[in-house]
Parts: structure tokens; sequence; C-alpha cells
């Protein structure tokens, strides 16, 4: 049996819990982790796959947030710089240092209106964020990183070392103002460290389970419905926490309590196979400011580079893509800044948009809506005496800090003490990760076992110090062998993470358990030889294969609206 297929069992043999988690993003898994430390009787359950809706769309970065300054978020800038530094600590097989350049065009622009901005909460008239604004901010955040910082300061440098740096940049560039935050390398991978470490710490008294939706209340106990089987059940908790993001009020609707807290925004990426943009970034992230006003980034990962982002009004009952004209809005950014680099779609190679977990912020622009999160507390409908806490908010950079301050109120509800902080403690794969070519030479040798170096290499950097279970996996597995069509992956590691992280659908793999679909691997040759590997597993039939390569390439190109599965049948998946 499959981790996927014992989660919704082990909720029906047992339908009651202390806590009851409503979503599976980072908010919700981060919280799961906490409370499992806590020995707290907790479970989780998610409508999809794990990690798969706003937390699988972001901008692959762990930063402050410099430009939330502006907006006054002083508290949130702090928390988020402090949680970074900390998160470089206990992630860094995943979360490291990226320098991160801005072009800027102007000198003083900005410096008066800034506050007025401030003021009138994003009204009047925009002007570009000039030098001595951009100066101000950095000399700000860079003191927020004092005491525990693990990023050099900022520099600025005029137009000639500018050029000298990044020749490839907009001539009319003024300075560059350069500092380090930090990237995402895998952050659906990521996700699951977390949840797998909930898991590993509550024993028996942590549960969870993807494709499981909380879908309704009845005589005090939440509804949870199995989404493969249709098989309901009843669960009874003292506490359900509310982590479904974007959907809170969704969900808060099917618990009985119509509530309108949210009023997220859509922001797209998409990712180029294009070695020349890639050459021209020098290896770091080009975040600035459009001719709009809006905060942009160039960004290399994986050997390809993400562009992103917007930040539009969205109706979570419209689909979720990235359109023709926000794919438009990308590829004149990138003309703007890099003016001599030609970029077209048909570099284009991955598609993916998301909505912001923001609050509902009326007449308020959508770039000045807080980024900050809150906690909004109900009774659930009936007759128990359950509480729905509800996270209003939040993001990846701050996950660790809202989940321990979700799980300071469960605790107080619950009138049981902290045992302790998830401060400081390593997530998944960061614990023991040698962070020196010397110690990870010595980690390389001391577990590779009969595999080449450069394959261990590959999987230390693919799942950190849990790559050892990977390896101990493919040795005891007679039939593993390199996929032709995807020959860094093999089949008993492909079937490792099937038997241990919840894999349901070939889409999980494709997309949240690897990076494949990020870097344009996925073809429907590609697609069709990974449900071969795993579809005995999971107990595929051909029949069944065949339905999975067809949703998991429908899934790939989800945030595509102009994709066309007939149109791409025998061809890449990824365009």
């Amino acid at each position: 049996m499959t981790d996927a297929q014992a989660g919704f069992e082990a909720l029906a043999a047992r339908p009651y819990a202390d806590v009851l988690v409503v979503g599976g993003g980072i908010n919700g898994l981060a919280t799961f982790r906490d409370l499992a430390m806590q020995g707290v009787d907790v479970a989780l359950v998610e409508r999809a796959d794990f990690v798969s809706g706003a937390s699988a769309a972001s901008s692959h970065m762990i930063h402050g947030g410099i430009r939330y300054l502006e907006n006054g978020e002083f508290r949130l800038v702090h928390e988020a710089v402090t949680e970074r530094n900390g998160l470089l600590k206990i992630a860094p097989h995943y979360v490291r240092p990226l320098q991160t350049t801005i072009p800027i065009f102007s000198t003083f622009s900005g410096v008066l209106t800034a506050p007025l901005r401030f003021l009138r909460h994003g009204g009047g008239k925009h002007r570009e964020r000039g030098a001595a604004l951009i100066k101000i901010g950095l000399v700000i955040y860079d003191s927020f990183s004092r005491g525990g910082g693990r990023v050099p300061r900022h520099e600025f440098h005029g137009r000639r070392r500018s050029l000298q740096q990044l020749p490839h940049l907009n001539a009319g560039v003024k300075y560059t103002a350069t500092y380090w935050d930090a990237s995402l390398h895998d952050p659906e991978r990521l996700a699951i460290d977390v949840l797998r470490d909930g898991l590993k710490a509550g024993g028996d008294a942590a549960r969870a389970a993807n494709y499981t939706a909380a879908v309704g209340v009845d005589d005090g106990r939440v509804v949870l419905r199995d989404e493969q089987s249709g098989t309901e059940l009843r669960f009874a908790a003292s506490v359900i926490v509310n982590a479904s993001g974007p959907w809170t009020d969704v969900t808060n609707f099917a618990l009985g309590d119509p509530t309108e807290y949210m009023g997220g925004t859509k922001g797209s990426h998409i990712v180029l196979d294009h070695p020349e943009l890639l050459a021209a970034t020098g290896g770091r992230e080009l975040f600035f400011e459009h001719k709009d006003g809006r905060i942009v980034l160039i960004y290399p990962l994986k050997g390809r580079v993400l562009v992103g982002t917007t930040d539009l009004e969205h109706d979570m009952r419209d689909p979720i893509v990235c359109t023709e004209a926000e794919v438009d809005y990308f590829l004149d950014l990138v003309a703007y800044v890099l003016p001599g680099i030609a970029v077209d779609r048909s570099r284009i190679v991955y598609r993916f948009a998301g909505v912001r977990p923001l609050p509902g912020h009326g007449e308020l622009a959508p770039g000045f809506v807080s980024r900050d999160y809150r906690i909004e507390s109900a009774p659930l409908a009936g007759p128990a005496s359950a509480t729905v806490l509800s996270l209003v908010g939040g993001k990846w950079t701050t996950f660790r800090a809202s989940a321990e301050n979700l799980a300071d109120h469960v605790l107080g509800l619950l009138a049981r003490p902290r045992r302790s902080s998830t401060k400081g403690v390593p997530i998944g794969g960061g614990l023991g990760y040698p962070t020196t070519e010397r110690a990870r030479r010595r980690w390389i040798d001391a577990h590779r076992g009969d595999l080449a170096l450069g394959r261990v290499a590959t999987l230390l950097d693919r799942y950190g110090t849990t790559a050892a279970e990977v390896i101990a996996a493919i040795a005891k597995d007679p039939d593993d062998r390199p996929l032709v069509t995807l020959p860094d992956f093999s089949t008993a590691e492909l079937r490792h993470l099937v038997r241990t992280e919840g894999v349901v659908h070939l889409d999980d793999v494709l997309l949240r358990r690897t990076s494949l679909a990020f870097i344009g691997a996925v073809t429907a040759e590609s697609a069709a030889e990974v449900a071969e590997a795993i579809g005995a597993l999971l107990g595929w039939d051909a029949a069944q294969r065949r339905a999975e390569t067809t949703r998991a390439l429908a899934q790939v190109h989800a945030a595509d609206p102009t994709w066309s599965d007939a149109a791409s049948a025998g061809s890449s998946a990824s365009r």
C-alpha cells in the first residue's frame, strides 16, 4: 500500500483528532508539522495533491520583500528577513543565497511621492522609484539582517560599472543596486519535506491525506470525502484550522460559515529555455520596476529563466491561467531591461499561474495589498464546541513563523503548553546537509554504495540528505534502470517517490515530486514512460496508464489557455 492509499484509510479507522488542518499548501503543512512536534493529535486533509494550489505558483524566492517597506509593513519585512536567514540554515538543500540586482533609470524620482502613496494606500500618480529612494530602502533592509544575517550587504554602482558587470542591460541605466535574498530551488519538494517531518514527529498521532476534501458539517463533525472513490466520513475535532489559502472563504462556506475574508490577486510566470538570456543575467536575479510601476523579475533557475510576475484581480470562479496578454507583458519587460536579446513565444517551455492568499482589499490597488497574515476565529456550525481558525494571508518566506503563530492559537484553545519551537529545527533533507565542497565529497563517498559519483551528487542536489533513503531504495530494486526519455531519473527512484510521498496521479510526480514540468522536460513520450515505470505500483492497467498520461499533459498545461490536447498528441508537452 502506498502512502496515499493509507492516508484516507487512517482517517476512517480513527475519525477524530484534537486538530483537523484543512489545506495542504505550505502554511497548512507547516502548521501540521508544528502541532505534531508538540505531541498534538493532528490530521490534515487536502482536496487535491499536497502543495498543488497557491503554494505551487510561487516566484521561487525566499525574500524579505523590500518593496513592502514602501507600504509601511516594517513588521512583516523584519519578520521575513529573519525567517529568510533562518531558512538558509535549516533548509540549505533548497534555500540558497540569491544575488539580486535592481537596474535603476533615475536618481531622485519617487522620493516625494512614495510617502504620499503610503499615506493614500496606493493612490495618486505613479512615479518611478529612483536611486535615492531605493538606497533608503536597502539601508533599512540591511539593518533588519543584523544579528544572525547570512547574506552580504548591498552595493551601489554607477552606469559604467553596471554595464561592465551586466553588458546586456538597457544602455539607459544610470545605476544598479545589488543586494542578497534567497532562492527557493524546489518549493514543492521543501513542502513534502515539511509534511514528512510532521508525520515522523507525530507517529500514529499525525495523519495526512491528499485528494480528500472537507465538504460539509454533520452534527458538529466535518464531512470528509475521498475524491478518488467518493467515500465520505464524519470527522470530529476540537479545533479546525482552515489553511486553504485563496479558497479560505470557499472552505468556510462548506463548514457552514460564509465569510468574505479573501481578495487574492493572480500572479503568472513563464519559464524560458534561452541560453543567451540565461547568460545575460550573469547568474543573478534582475528585480526591477517595469514601465507601469509593477515590480517584476528575470531569474535564472535550473538552467532556465523564470520571468514574472503579474498582480491582477481574480475571481476564484474563473480558470487560473497565464493569459496571452500576460505573456506579451513578460516579453515586453525582457525587451525593456535587456533590449539586445530577442525573446519570443517559441522559447517558453512552461507557464504557471496562481492566486495569492491576500485579504479582501476593496478599492486598494493590488500592489499595495498587505502581504501580512492574520488569524480569524469562529465556532463550527452545529452542537459541538469546536472552533475554526482561518489563516488569512501568509507567504512562502514566513511559513514557519505563521505556522508557529497558528499553532500557539491552537495550543491555547486546547489548554496545552508548547513543548518546543520549530525555530532552528532542520527541515527534511536539510538535516546534516553538507554546505562545503569538502563536506559534500565526504557525504557522497559515504553514501554512494554501487552508484556512480555523479548519480549520487545529483540525488544529493535533488533531495538533500534524504537522498540516502533514495539510494537505499535504488539498491534494493533489481529492476532499476535509467529512463530512456529522462536519463537523469531511474525507475527505482520514481517508485520510491510513489511509495513514500503520497503519489496518486502521474501529474503529482511530473509537477510536484520532481521539477520535470518546470524545466520543460515533460513530453507525451516522457510522461508515458514515467507512467509505465510507476503504474504497476499504483495498480494501473494499460488503459489507466494512457488516461493518466492524458491527464498529466493537461495538468502540465493547465495555465496555458492556448494548449490543445489534440494538437499536441505525440509531440512535446512543453512548447
